[in-house]
C-alpha cells in the first residue's frame, strides 16, 4: 500500500498540472484575460512549497544546482526532490523504487513517504485549493458549459482530497503498532474528503454568486472562530509565540474547508466540535 500512495500521488499531480495548463491555454485562446490572469495568480502561492523544498535541500547539506533551481522555478520540485532535515532527502521515484525493493516495510520508505505527503499537502493547500475555488466559480457562475474549467476543477478537487488522505495515511503509520490501512479504508477516506471538500466549495461558490463579496464576511467569521478555537487547544507544534499565532491563523483558514488533526490522541470530540460549528 505504501508504494501505491506515491504512485497515485504522482499520477494525480500530473493530471492536475496538465488540466491546469489546459485551463490557462483555454482562457488565453478565448481572450478571457481576466480569468487567465487569476488562474496564473493561483500558481504564485505554490512557490512557498518550492522554496521550502530548496531550504530543506540546503539543510541536508546539498547545494542546489542550476538544474534543480530551474525545476523549482517551473514548480516541478516536488517531482524531483522533497525532504526535511531529520529524515533526509527523497524523490517520488526513490520512494517507488525503495517500496518495490523492500515491499514497503522499511523505515526509510516511511520517512520518504512522510516527506512527500507533508510537502504535497502544503502545496495542495496553497495552490490547488485557490485554483479549485476559481475554476468552480467559473463553471457555476460564469461559464456553465465550460468543459475544460470543469475538468480542471474536478481533478483539483480529487488531488486535494488525496493529499489530505495520504497525509492521514502517513500519520496513521507513525502510531506504534499500526499497520498500513487496507485499500478499502483509504478509498472510504478519499470519498469522505472529496465529498466534504466538494460540498464546502460548492456552497461557497453558490453563496458568492448570490451575494457577491459577502462571502468573504462569512468566511472571515468562520476563520476567526476556528483560529480562536485552535488557540484554546494550546497546540504545541510551534513553540515561538509569534509563529504559534501565525500557525493558528493559517490553520484556521484551512478549517474553512476541511479538518486536519494537529494534536495527538483521540480526536472524536474535536471533530464533533468542528462539524457542529461548520455545519
Amino acid at each position: 500500500m505504501r508504494g501505491a500512495v506515491p504512485r497515485l500521488s504522482l499520477t494525480l499531480l500530473a493530471a492536475e498540472s496538465g488540466a491546469r495548463l489546459c485551463a490557462i491555454i483555454h482562457y488565453l485562446v478565448r481572450g478571457q484575460l481576466g480569468w487567465f490572469g487569476l488562474t496564473i495568480a493561483c500558481l504564485v502561492p505554490g512557490y512557498a512549497a518550492q522554496l521550502l523544498s530548496i531550504l530543506w535541500f540546503r539543510a541536508d547539506g546539498h547545494a542546489p544546482g542550476c538544474w534543480l533551481l530551474v525545476l523549482h522555478l517551473l514548480q516541478l520540485g516536488l517531482w524531483k526532490r522533497v525532504g526535511i532535515p531529520s529524515l533526509g532527502s527523497c524523490r517520488y521515484w526513490d520512494v517507488l523504487r525503495a517500496a518495490a525493493k523492500t515491499g514497503g516495510a522499511a523505515g526509510e520508505v516511511l520517512a520518504q513517504l512522510g516527506d512527500v505527503c507533508v510537502l504535497r499537502l502544503l502545496e495542495a493547500l496553497l495552490q490547488t485549493l485557490p485554483h479549485l475555488l476559481l475554476q468552480a466559480y467559473v463553471v457555476v457562475a460564469v461559464d456553465p458549459a465550460g468543459f475544460i474549467p470543469g475538468v480542471s476543477a474536478g481533478l483539483s478537487l480529487l488531488s486535494l482530497a488525496w493529499a489530505l488522505v495520504s497525509y492521514s495515511h502517513f500519520t496513521c503509520l507513525l502510531k506504534p503498532g499500526h499497520l498500513s490501512p487496507p485499500a478499502a479504508v483509504v478509498l472510504c477516506l478519499l470519498l469522505w474528503r472529496t465529498g466534504m471538500l466538494g460540498t464546502r466549495v460548492l456552497a461557497l461558490v453558490l453563496f458568492a454568486r448570490l451575494y457577491s463579496f459577502w462571502v468573504f464576511a462569512v468566511a472571515g467569521v468562520h476563520w476567526l472562530l476556528m483560529s480562536f478555537w485552535l488557540g484554546a487547544q494550546q497546540t504545541d507544534i510551534v513553540a515561538q509565540p509569534c509563529c504559534w499565532r501565525l500557525f493558528n491563523c493559517l490553520l484556521g483558514a484551512v478549517y474553512i474547508f476541511c479538518y486536519i488533526n494537529v494534536r495527538p490522541g483521540p480526536s472524536k470530540t474535536r471533530v464533533a466540535v468542528f462539524y457542529a460549528v461548520s455545519t
